[in-house]
């Protein structure tokens, strides 16, 4: 059987893959192992659950509430709040689990399920395994048989504070006023269509916000991280500073320049790194990256004097290594940026405070702050295949990759990388020559399908 959990949690088409039976038994398999069997509690433990505008959200919130009740668990229910504040407020509110529920940057049929450890931190794989093996059914309807009953089971009660407790956190993550700075902010019809325009006026940024109508059906369509146009064109139109741009749980943000020029996370995290560096704020002198980073990012910060650390695709694997080593600064090339100082996972509303505070502070427009790197050309084919593990252990392809590389020397690079839930193989290029990056992908790409 296929593993449950991917790299962010569980996600598929709600009500078909995602269903609210699935939901229920994952809130109690996960109540189980994060908040000990029901016999061995000394107390109730709470879980917060959240969600974003999604309209199945509202039946899968009461899937896993029920879940989470029936195993003995209070259910504090934060409502529509982008997937960091979830994990903040689970540290907040000394809760044993949180769940967030939310397919991201995802199209409105498909939904989520995220799980926060005490302290809002997201699982590593061992605890995930521990909750999979519980989903088996002669586990379950053991576990059931355990069921509290009486004044055992959870209750539920609403958060009615969670937002203003967000809100308040977000307000201690810099102290640079952004007064004179005009924004428009790109909410997705998602998780932050309050709490994102909210934060920026409160820090002083005059404040534009577009696609912050959420009908439970909109989210992400057409809008948001995934989708820039709209917000390129209001930046225009509007003469704003900069826009931001956040998905549907706000765990992301990019931006676009004053001249409606995208800005990506490398450009985010360069103009970051910069700045904490001049600030003593960048421990260990280091950035933390995934394999996907643009090999700009890492030219720039080696002319800077930067470090940077290099792990595999997924903001998962960032937030370990930042952990592991005390890191302060990490993220991905998709705009999911942690600053473990502030936060437990990705926050693209706190990124976007972060970077306009950097604008306010040095006085500089977006456009020269990013120009601190220059972003090769990157062309990236996703090769269908009958077996990734076969192409990629495949010595013709390991051959060949090591012959591109020799041709593009230190000013270029290629990444094979199996997908993590497909049968694909990414074949990515990056070289001083988009010509260069365009034929070598191509070649390899083409090897690659005849394995």
């Amino acid at each position: 059987m296929a593993r449950l959990f991917g790299t962010d949690g569980v996600r598929g088409e709600a009500n078909s893959v995602l269903t609210a039976e699935l939901a229920l038994v994952i809130a109690e398999a996960a109540a189980t192992v994060l908040a000990g069997p029901v016999a061995a509690r000394e107390s109730k433990p709470v879980a917060v659950v959240g969600r974003d505008p999604r309209a199945s959200g509202e039946m899968l919130e009461a899937a896993v509430t029920a879940g989470l009740t029936a195993c003995g668990v209070d259910v504090l229910r934060l409502g529509v709040l982008p997937t960091p504040a979830v994990a903040h407020l689970t540290g907040v509110y000394d809760a044993a689990l949180g769940v967030m529920i939310s397919a991201s940057h995802n199209a409105m049929p498909d939904n989520g399920i995220k799980i926060f450890g005490p302290g809002g931190h997201k699982l590593d794989d061992g605890v995930e395994d521990q909750i999979e093996a519980l989903l088996g059914r002669e586990v379950a309807e053991a576990r059931r048989a355990e069921r509290p009953v009486g004044a055992g089971i959870g209750r539920v009660r609403d958060a009615d504070d969670a937002l203003e407790r967000y809100l308040a956190h977000l307000s201690g993550v810099t102290d640079q006023r952004l007064d004179g700075l005009t924004v428009v902010v790109d909410c997705a019809h998602g998780a932050a269509h309050l709490a994102a325009p909210r934060a920026y006026r409160a820090a002083g940024a005059t404040v534009i916000a577009i696609h912050d109508r959420p009908d439970g059906l909109n989210i992400n369509l057409e809008c948001g991280s995934t989708h820039l146009e709209s917000l390129r064109a209001a930046v225009v139109e509007h003469g704003a500073d900069l826009g931001l741009a956040h998905d549907g749980d706000a765990d992301r943000c990019l931006a676009i320049d004053a001249d409606g020029r995208v800005v990506d996370g490398d450009a985010i995290m360069t103009v970051l790194a910069l700045g904490m560096r001049d600030s003593g704020e960048l421990a260990e002198n280091t950035l933390v990256a995934t394999v996907m980073s643009n090999l700009g990012l890492h030219i720039a910060m080696r002319e800077a004097g930067i470090a940077v650390r290099t792990t595999a695709v997924g903001d998962r694997y960032v937030l370990e290594e930042l952990r592991s080593g005390a890191f302060s600064l990490g993220g991905e090339q998709s705009g999911h940026v942690v600053l473990p100082s502030y936060g437990t996972t990705g926050d693209g509303t706190l990124t976007g405070l972060r970077l306009m505070a950097r604008m306010a502070q040095t006085g500089q427009s977006l456009a020269d702050l990013a120009g601190a790197m220059r972003t090769l050309p990157q062309v990236l084919v996703n090769v269908p295949v009958r077996d990734k593990a076969e192409v990629a252990r495949s010595q013709r392809v390991l051959d060949a990759v090591a012959a591109a590389e020799s041709e593009l020397g230190e000013s270029g690079r290629v990444l094979l990388r199996p997908s993590g839930t497909e049968q694909l193989i990414r074949v990515m290029v990056e070289a001083a020559e988009p010509e260069l990056a365009q034929r070598l992908a191509s070649e390899l790409a083409g090897l690659v399908e005849s394995v």
